[in-house]
């Protein structure tokens, strides 16, 4: 995913509440490294399991399970891997050039995708993400914010009131869908305060095993809820009324589902290798993985592939789902990150203003 590096991070500066940090440890984790590759592969999924025509309960249990807490484990990494960052020259240079220039990029690209494809009016807006673009320019803003979060006292605590107020409301815009930039901004600061101590917890035997027994059990409610709710509450995009609900409903669901992801997400890293291994080198090419793999899921439903009569057997969606994993996959690996990497981390030091002398 964007701008997550998997080099376990020094302590927070000074004044950051980080003074109970873990020594860092030397190069890239491989655990990190692993969970992003496999993460990326539950979206790729996710996104897969969408476009099927009467998809029946089963699938839409495992959408709604996989959507409980997949973008929040991705954010809360995102958080950890930003303690250290503040508003230097060169910390900003890089938001620009791995957020805000391969959004900029991408969002012609699928434009054009769009107009190519059958939509020849679908308009370039750069103030409304394309589909799954809204991470890159969410992830710009959370980070700009990461001094303030830094330095307020129980920052979890506002931000759950920042996202609940979000939910509560239905006037917030769709500039840079702030609606979702609110109510994930929880999972953000939350991986702020995290420490390595935390994920040395949670990859202990006893919560591995006890991972087992939550996940059935999340499992079966999300079985017993496809029926009687809607999945856009995980979208995270709209306010409790446009969701047909009463407006103080949005702060007992944003609760709710802050608590369901930490939990999940914690269930899903124990099970994360903390090893080398084949998927390791994947890892490092998540953001690939992400903004890529959009063109094969819409090209597939310009195709209608999804219509196809195999698609509608249980065996064919098995096959959509196996299909979506190793498209994914073949988009993270190195030969791929060489091809793309001029549109995806572009090279752009000709365009930055030299620092001052001192």
């Amino acid at each position: 995913m964007p701008s997550l590096t998997s080099r376990t991070p020094g302590p927070a500066p000074s004044g950051a509440g980080a003074t109970d940090a873990a020594p860092a440890r030397p190069g890239r984790d491989p655990y990190f490294d692993n969970a992003k590759y496999l993460a990326i592969v539950l979206v790729a999924m996710g996104h897969s399991w969408e476009p099927l025509p009467d998809s029946g309960r089963v699938i839409e249990t495992f959408y709604t399970f996989v959507y409980a807490f997949h973008m929040p484990v991705f954010i809360m990494i995102a958080g950890y891997f930003s303690r250290g960052f503040d508003l230097r020259r060169e910390r900003v240079w890089k938001l620009v050039t791995s957020l805000i220039v391969p959004y900029a990029v991408f969002e012609v690209a699928y434009t054009l995708f769009e107009r190519l494809t059958g939509a020849p009016g679908f308009p370039l807006s750069p103030l409304t993400p394309y589909w799954l673009l809204w991470f890159l320019p969410a992830l710009f803003l959370w980070r700009l914010t990461t001094p303030v979060w830094q330095t307020v006292r129980w920052p979890v605590a506002v931000s759950l009131v920042i996202a609940a107020m979000g939910a509560v409301s239905s006037n917030i815009g769709g500039d840079l869908q702030l609606q979702r930039v609110l109510q994930f901004l929880p999972f953000y600061v939350l991986g702020l305060q995290l420490r390595p101590a935390h994920f040395d917890f949670v990859r202990r035997r006893a919560v591995r095993l006890a991972s087992v027994p939550v996940c059935v059990i999340a499992l079966a409610a999300a079985y017993w809820a496809v029926p009687r709710t809607t999945t856009s509450w995980f979208f995270r995009r709209y306010g409790a009324e446009q969701l047909g609900s009463p407006a103080w409903t949005g702060a007992v669901v944003t609760l709710l589902l802050f608590g369901c992801a930490v939990v999940l997400s914690a269930c899903f890293l124990a099970w994360v290798p903390s090893r080398r291994m084949w998927m390791t080198a994947l890892g490092a090419g998540t953001l690939y993985g992400y903004l890529l793999h959009g063109f094969v899921v819409k090209g597939a439903i310009r195709l209608d592939l999804f219509e196809a009569d195999l698609v509608a057997t249980p065996l064919g969606r098995i096959l959509v789902t196996v299909v979506a994993a190793a498209v994914v996959t073949l988009l993270c690996s190195p030969p791929a990150r060489r091809v793309f990497r001029f549109v995806v981390e572009p090279r752009l030091d000709w365009a930055r203003k030299p620092a001052p002398a001192s």
